[in-house]
Parts: C-alpha cells; sequence; structure tokens
C-alpha cells in the first residue's frame, strides 16, 4: 500500500477479486485526480503504517500453529493480549485474528468451544450479533465483558449495542450505575413479592397482608452491590429448567481449590525469548520479499 501509485494499481489489478474494487481509485489516477485520489487513499494509507513495525511483521509471519482452535484432532487454546498504550495499531491485527477464528470454528462436527472476549469495546468485530446468535447451534459458546453498557455504546452505536445486549441468554453484571443498572432491572423482570403493613390505634392493632408485583433486583441493589457480589439471569431450556433463573450471589472462596491451584502453576511454562536482531532480521526478509513480488509481477 505503501507503493507508488503507477506500480500499485497495476500489481493489484492481477488479483481477481481485488480489481473490482480498486477500480474507481484507478480511474481516478487515470484521469489525473490527484485531489480526489489522495483523499481516498491517504486515510487508509496512515492507517497501515502504524503496522509497519518489527514485532507486528514477526508475529503476522509466523506458521506456529493454526487457528482451528476446535478442531478435535487438535484442539488447542489461543490467547491474545491487546495493549491499552498501542489500541489502534493492535486493534486492526487482533480484529484480523477474530475473524479468521469465527470463520474456522463456526463449522459443524467441530468440539465444543468458547470464545471469549474481555473488555470487548476495546477491538472491533463487525457482526459480533451474528456470532452469538448462529454459533450456538455449532456448539459455540460466546462470553463479552464490559465495563459498563455504556462503554459499548459509545464504540459500537446505540443500535448495535441494543443487538447485542438483547441477544445474550445469561447476563450477569457487578455494580454498575445509572441507566445500566436501570436496564438490567428491566431485563431481570418483576416478581410477585408479599407486602405487610400494620395499622395501631388506641384500641387495636391490625396487620393486612397483600401481593403486588415489584423488581426482583431494583436498581438500587445493582447499584450498591459490593466486590464479589453479582446478580444475573441465566437461560435454561424447557427440559433442563433453572429454579433460580434469576439470582444475587456472592463469590465463595474456596481455600483448599485455590491452594491446589497454586501448586498446580508452580512451574512456569516455558516462554519463547526473541531478539531484536530476529526481529529486523525478519522485519528486511519481508521488506525484501514485498519488492521481490514487484519485480516478479511487474
Amino acid at each position: 500500500m505503501q507503493l507508488d501509485y503507477a506500480t500499485l494499481f497495476p500489481l493489484l489489478r492481477r488479483e481477481p477479486e481485488v480489481s473490482a474494487l480498486i477500480n474507481p481509485f484507478e480511474s481516478a489516477y487515470r484521469h489525473e485526480a490527484w485531489d480526489q485520489l489522495e483523499g481516498q487513499i491517504a486515510s487508509a494509507k496512515i492507517g497501515l503504517a502504524r503496522l509497519s513495525s518489527p514485532a507486528l511483521y514477526y508475529v503476522l509471519s509466523g506458521h506456529d500453529f493454526t487457528l482451528d482452535i476446535n478442531n478435535p484432532a487438535a484442539p488447542k487454546v489461543v490467547c491474545l493480549g491487546n495493549n491499552p498504550q498501542k489500541q489502534q495499531v493492535f486493534g486492526p491485527v487482533l480484529s484480523l485474528y477474530i475473524s479468521r477464528v469465527i470463520k474456522l470454528v463456526n463449522k459443524k462436527g467441530k468440539q465444543k468451544s468458547s470464545l471469549i472476549f474481555d473488555e470487548f469495546p476495546t477491538v472491533y468485530f463487525n457482526q459480533i450479533d451474528h456470532l452469538i446468535a448462529q454459533a450456538r447451534s455449532n456448539l459455540v459458546s460466546t462470553t463479552l465483558a464490559v465495563q459498563d453498557y455504556s462503554q459499548l455504546k459509545k464504540d459500537y452505536g446505540r443500535d448495535q449495542a441494543e443487538v447485542i445486549l438483547n441477544l445474550a441468554g445469561n447476563v450477569i453484571s457487578g455494580q454498575v450505575f445509572g441507566d445500566t443498572a436501570r436496564q438490567l432491572s428491566e431485563r431481570f423482570g418483576k416478581v410477585v413479592q408479599q407486602r405487610q403493613s400494620i395499622s395501631v390505634n388506641r384500641t387495636d392493632t391490625s396487620v393486612s397482608h397483600s401481593t403486588h408485583l415489584d423488581a426482583g433486583i431494583p436498581p438500587s441493589t445493582i447499584s450498591s452491590l459490593s466486590s464479589g457480589e453479582f446478580v444475573g439471569l441465566v437461560g435454561d431450556t424447557p427440559h433442563q429448567r433453572i429454579r433460580l433463573k434469576m439470582f444475587h450471589a456472592t463469590i465463595d472462596h474456596d481455600h483448599r481449590y485455590l491452594s491446589i491451584q497454586e501448586n498446580h502453576f508452580q512451574t512456569i511454562p516455558e516462554i519463547r525469548k526473541v531478539s531484536e536482531e530476529e526481529l529486523s532480521a525478519n522485519y528486511e526478509r519481508i521488506r525484501a520479499s514485498i519488492q521481490d513480488i514487484v519485480s516478479q509481477h511487474l
């Protein structure tokens, strides 16, 4: 993408799937509409220039493993980490991996798998609602973790955020405030609650009992949750009904389990160390291969 237009357009035109897409840009180049062309392409070139780093070149050019994580013959766990200080740089790369993983796992005949997105608004993935709605039939569960519903609306837009929230069959929430607490309370629904009133006068005391519909988990409860407290709503089926679909629970720390976990993870796994020389050599190799592609095809 950083090549001169005289080299870039003939090179891209060799790809049948790309030739139709670049036709408007190539037409502007042929008619020497330089201002229009720069306005169309400059923003894309600036964004792609951020990806030109030795570290990303090293990661994206490897062939260490495949991304079909739910392959019954070779199941695997893949963990991708973001960097808040380089979110605009890593975001497109993470979206690329996510898109590829989803295409590979959302197929029939695969092993049960789970896709977990922590801090989901920090990475953009288009059509996440289709994944939630369709992947369940292929035994793929999707978990989205967000700090607050307003964060999801800011990064994905109001319409997309509402679709994502309404498609989720299970909702678990810690302490949130304002509109998020109110929406969750409405989603959890109302339950029949007992109400007792006592009337006292000089001669006797009367007690009356009544029932009324009230929020099962009011917004005030959600706004005042302590650390380790959660409220939620879980989905079930007619064949496996859950009595407590709506819940208000506290984490129970099992000290025996924690001690087992500590002993289990005392052995630190081996981490591959990559030197700056290896990064630089791989970076130069890819830059040279780009020039080889240009000279080979043109």
